[in-house]
């Protein structure tokens, strides 16, 4: 487990991605503005990628809550089958006053995740309202299966009213 969690987390590191990946119109003010948390549905992997659905909870620092539901893609390497996981993010910002329904958008960057039974791994997403959110450049998953990914990743969320 640590050396397939270490494995995950190594091939997002070898890539070169900065820890700081917002756009340069987001890097003036960086402020966490809460913490988004997502159920991903389980399911199984195609060679070349695959689609799971997603049940958000956003909680914001001043005590803003919103529901989100969408999916998240991915395209590349994504081999195995998987039960479903929890996605934990800090939400960044420009303002960490955040306007119901604002995390709604699309974002995308580059995950890794290997699991063999209980697994983990990295992502870097950036997106949202303008390009201005980005969710926490390293977020662990905690997840099961048997599974092995590197690959481009595309989220969408959508507010529920």
């Amino acid at each position: 487990m640590k050396r397939l969690t270490a494995f995950a987390c190594g091939c997002i590191l070898s890539l070169g991605l900065p820890l700081g990946v917002l756009p340069a119109s987001a890097q003036s003010a960086v402020l966490e503005a809460g913490t988004l948390t997502c159920n991903v549905a389980g399911g199984g992997s195609f060679i070349v990628g695959s689609t799971k659905r997603l049940n958000c909870d956003f909680a914001g620092t001043g005590g803003q809550r919103d529901r989100y539901v969408g999916e998240i893609s991915k395209i590349g390497l994504d081999l195995g089958v998987t039960g479903g996981g929890v996605i934990v993010w800090t939400v960044l910002a420009a303002s960490n006053d955040l306007q119901s329904g604002a995390l709604s958008g699309s974002y995308s960057g580059v995950g890794a995740e290997a699991a063999v039974g209980v697994g983990g791994g990295a992502k870097v997403l950036v997106g949202g309202s303008n390009q201005t959110i980005s969710l926490q450049p390293l977020s662990l998953k905690g997840g099961s299966g048997l599974n092995v990914s590197l690959a481009v990743e595309t989220m969408t969320l959508r507010a529920v009213r």
